[in-house]
């Protein structure tokens, strides 16, 4: 008797030949990468006193305790998002660090039950891909947020919608900070509590997810649905190439 559930092992609707089967070798980097991890960082608030600004700050302190090289982009000065060419100073520096970063932290206010639009301004203006490169899919993200009053998970309840659909691998936990404005010091130090505590433990789960995931994009990414459509658009080149008599292997069509 067979162990297999379903002892009919046939599949109409795949094609076999881009299956991949999963495997530890595969999953395994050759050549681990030693260089810090790069973590960019992202904070909602314009205000001269911004308590997500002061939560990103004590996170950049933890992080580099940790040995990450970090990198936070200072939101002023930024363009709304199709309110300015992509070439804009401001842009361009954004997806600059985003290309160069292996995990990011995005930390907001909440303001009106949600993200403030100066955050999502920022994640706005990272595009899901330009050209073959895409600046976020497979890298690790923490998503932190404060509030003025008791505490809430809007915030970062979005930000996680915003990461999945960004292709990014946000770590199980996250930062929420309650009555903001009671938990820094005047110098703009966090005081020792339970959230500063949280805070401790989100930086250390993105360091240890990023050195796990950094160099196994290849792999982790490598989807059956992509892999048919390249090989699709493979398909319809020999074939075009076929019926106007260019060699599919010509660098150019034929004249």
């Amino acid at each position: 008797m067979s162990d297999r559930l379903f002892p009919d092992a046939t599949f109409p609707a795949l094609n076999e030949d881009l299956l991949e089967t999963p495997s530890r070798d595969r999953l395994t980097a050759p050549a681990p990468s030693r260089h810090p991890p790069r973590i960019l960082m992202l904070y909602g608030s314009l205000r001269e006193r911004s308590y997500s600004r002061l939560l990103t700050f004590e996170a950049a302190r933890l992080l580099e305790r940790m040995g990450a090289e970090v990198r936070i982009f200072n939101p002023t000065g930024l363009p709304l998002p199709d309110d300015a060419p992509d070439t804009h100073p401001k842009v361009r520096e954004l997806r600059e660090l985003a290309a160069w970063s292996e995990g990011m932290v995005w930390c907001s206010p909440e303001r009106h039950g949600a993200m403030t639009g100066i955050m999502k301004a920022q994640i706005d203006w990272i595009p899901l891909s330009t050209g073959s490169v895409r600046p976020t899919q497979g890298k690790t993200l923490a998503v932190m947020q404060v509030s003025g009053g008791s505490q809430s998970f809007n915030a970062v309840n979005q930000l996680r919608v915003l990461g999945r659909w960004m292709r990014m691998l946000t770590i199980p936990n996250q930062s929420s900070v309650a009555k903001a404005f009671a938990e820094f010091t005047e110098d703009g130090r966090m005081k020792p509590s339970s959230f500063y505590d949280r805070v401790v433990d989100v930086m250390e789960e993105l360091v240890k997810f990023t050195l796990l995931t950094r160099d196994l994009g290849p792999s982790l990414l490598n989807r059956y649905s992509e892999r048919k459509e390249t090989a699709a658009e493979l398909a319809t080149r020999v074939e075009l190439g076929a019926a106007t008599g260019c060699g599919s292997k010509s660098s150019s069509c034929c004249t």
